[in-house]
C-alpha cells in the first residue's frame, strides 16, 4: 500500500494538473460577464408581506389579550406585559422596578415560596419569571402543553398574590450593588453609558444611573405599593402562543382575568428632550491602550413619517460592513478596529443617534475627525444608485426575518399595541422602504443631522493620545466616580 506521504503527493498532483492545463489554455483575460456570472442570476421582487396576525380580544375591564396558535411543537408560552418601568420610578429610588422584578419572583406567593416554586417548575421543565424593564414589567411562563394548566395557575397566583419578602429584597439589592461597583471596569460600557447621558441629559428618566443610595432607599413597602399601582386590568396586555385551541384558551383567560378591577392606566410623565451640548467630552481610563470614540445626538420616534427614509439613510451610513463609515474609516483609512452606528428610533420617545469607533490611542483624534467627515459627507453626497439599492434590499431582507414565525409577529403586535401603533404598521413597512429615493435620503440627512447639535465623547488613556484631544475643541472632563454607599451601609 502507498504511504500516507505518497497518497498526499498523488492527490496534490492530481489537483494541480488540471489547474496547470487550464492556466496554459485559458485566455489572458475574462470578460466581466464571465468573471462574475452570479450577477446574471435574476432576482425576483419580494412577495407582499402578510404576517400571520394574532387574534386580539379586549375584556370589559380593559385588559387586552393576544392569542397566536402555533401547532409545530407541543409547547405553550405566555407573557403578561404591565405598563410602568424604570422611567416611571421616583428619581430618589432609581432601581425600584429592577428590585421589584427580581424580588417578585424569588419571594413566591402567599401559598408557595419562591424556592419551592423553583423545584416544582424544574420537575416539569417549565419556567415562570418576572422582570423589570424600561417601560414595563413582565411575567413570562413556558411549559409543555400538558402542563399548561398547572403552570398557568402558578402564574396567576404569582400575579395576584405575591409575597414580597425582606430577605429576597436584600439579595436583589446585593446583586444591583455588585453591578454598581463594577460599572467602570469596561471602557466600552462606560462609553455607551455616558453617551446616553450626553444625548438625553444625566437626570433624564431614560439616562439616570443606579447608585448605592437610590438602591438603599427602596423598601419592601415600595414594592408592594408599585404592585398595587400597576397590576390593574387596564394596565395589562397578555399574549399566549403555542399549541392550543383559541376558543378554549380564551375561556381560561377570561375566567382568570375578567374579575380583575379595571383600575387606572399608568401614564408616563411627559419628558422634555433637548439636543446635547456640543463639544468634546473625555473620560480617563488609564488601564487601556485604545480609545472609544463616540459622536452622539438625538434620534427620532418610529411614528415619524420620515422613519422609512431615515432607516435607509442609517443603512447607507453605518449599517454593516458595506456602510460608508466602515468602508472609509476602518477599511480604507485603517483608523479603527471596529466601527458602528445607528440613527435610533424608539416607539414613544426619541432614540439616540450615534457613531462609534474603537481605535488605537495614537489615532484617537484622526478617528474622530474621520467620523465627523463621514457625517458631513452624508449630508453633501447623495447615495449612488448602487448604494440606495443595496441599502433598501438589506433593510427589507433583514426586516422579513424578524417576523418569519408566528411568535415573532405576536411579540411585535403586542409591542405595537402597548405603544398605541396601528395593527397594520408592519405591513406598511415594506412599501414605505421601497418608496425611499436618493433625494429622500439627502433630505432627511440634512433635516435631522446637525453637527452643531452633536457631542463628541472619548474614553481612553490620555497619556497615550497624540495629538491631544483638545485638537478637536474645548474638552470637558467627565467625572465617573461612584458615590459611596450611605453611612453605615455596605456596597456588597
Amino acid at each position: 500500500m502507498p504511504t500516507l506521504k505518497l497518497v498526499k503527493t498523488i492527490a496534490t498532483a492530481a489537483f494541480l494538473l488540471p489547474l496547470t492545463i487550464y492556466a496554459q489554455s485559458a485566455p489572458a483575460t475574462l470578460s466581466a460577464t464571465e468573471a462574475q456570472p452570479w450577477k446574471q442570476i435574476p432576482i425576483p421582487p419580494l412577495h407582499a408581506f402578510k404576517p400571520t396576525q394574532p387574534r386580539r380580544i379586549e375584556l370589559p375591564n380593559g385588559l387586552v389579550i393576544f392569542l397566536q396558535e402555533d401547532h409545530e411543537l407541543p409547547f405553550i408560552e405566555g407573557t403578561i406585559l404591565i405598563r410602568g418601568g424604570n422611567r416611571d420610578e421616583p428619581t430618589g429610588k432609581t432601581g425600584l422596578v429592577s428590585l421589584y422584578g427580581e424580588t417578585w419572583r424569588t419571594s413566591g406567593t402567599a401559598t408557595i415560596d419562591g424556592d419551592k416554586l423553583d423545584d416544582e417548575l424544574e420537575a416539569k421543565a417549565a419556567s415562570l419569571e418576572t422582570a423589570g424593564g424600561g417601560a414595563s414589567t413582565t411575567m413570562t411562563w413556558s411549559s409543555l402543553k400538558g402542563d399548561f394548566d398547572t403552570v398557568f395557575t402558578a402564574a396567576v397566583d404569582l400575579l395576584l398574590h405575591p409575597a414580597f419578602k425582606e430577605d429576597k429584597l436584600q439579595l436583589a439589592k446585593q446583586q444591583l450593588n455588585t453591578g454598581i461597583s463594577r460599572r467602570n471596569d469596561d471602557a466600552g460600557g462606560i462609553a455607551h453609558r455616558e453617551a446616553i447621558k450626553l444625548a438625553y441629559g444625566a437626570h433624564n428618566p431614560y439616562a439616570r444611573e443606579l447608585e448605592y443610595a437610590t438602591v438603599d432607599a427602596v423598601k419592601l413597602d415600595d414594592l408592594k405599593a408599585w404592585h398595587d399601582r400597576t397590576v390593574v386590568a387596564s394596565n395589562i396586555i397578555i399574549a399566549v402562543s403555542g399549541d392550543f385551541d383559541s376558543a378554549a384558551m380564551e375561556a381560561k383567560l377570561r375566567a382568570a382575568f375578567e374579575p380583575l378591577p379595571r383600575g387606572q392606566r399608568l401614564q408616563t410623565a411627559k419628558v422634555t428632550f433637548t439636543d446635547p451640548k456640543p463639544g468634546v467630552n473625555f473620560v480617563e481610563k488609564d488601564d487601556v491602550n485604545q480609545s472609544n470614540v463616540l459622536i452622539v445626538g438625538l434620534g427620532t420616534e418610529r411614528s415619524n413619517p420620515d422613519y422609512y427614509a431615515l432607516s435607509v439613510m442609517n443603512q447607507i451610513f453605518s449599517g454593516g460592513f458595506g456602510s460608508r463609515v466602515v468602508q472609509n474609516v476602518r477599511t480604507k483609512l485603517g483608523l479603527a478596529y471596529s466601527v458602528e452606528g445607528s440613527y435610533g428610533a424608539s416607539y414613544d420617545h426619541p432614540g439616540v443617534f450615534f457613531v462609534e469607533a474603537a481605535t488605537k490611542s495614537a489615532t484617537t483624534v484622526a478617528a474622530a475627525k474621520a467620523l465627523l467627515a463621514e457625517i458631513d459627507r452624508l449630508k453633501t453626497d447623495p447615495p449612488t444608485a448602487a448604494e440606495l439599492s443595496k441599502a433598501k434590499d438589506h433593510v427589507l431582507n433583514s426586516f422579513i426575518f424578524h417576523y418569519d414565525s408566528p411568535d415573532k409577529t405576536l411579540g411585535e403586535q403586542v409591542t405595537l399595541a402597548f405603544y398605541g401603533y396601528p395593527a397594520d404598521t408592519l405591513e406598511k413597512y415594506k412599501t414605505g422602504i421601497e418608496k425611499v429615493t436618493a433625494a429622500d435620503v439627502s433630505r432627511v440627512a440634512n433635516k435631522y443631522i446637525d453637527t452643531s447639535k452633536l457631542a463628541i465623547l472619548v474614553v481612553g488613556n490620555e497619556s497615550q493620545i497624540a495629538p491631544k484631544i483638545d485638537t478637536l475643541g474645548k474638552v470637558t472632563n467627565l467625572d465617573i466616580a461612584i458615590p459611596p454607599p450611605p453611612a453605615g451601609k455596605s456596597a456588597e
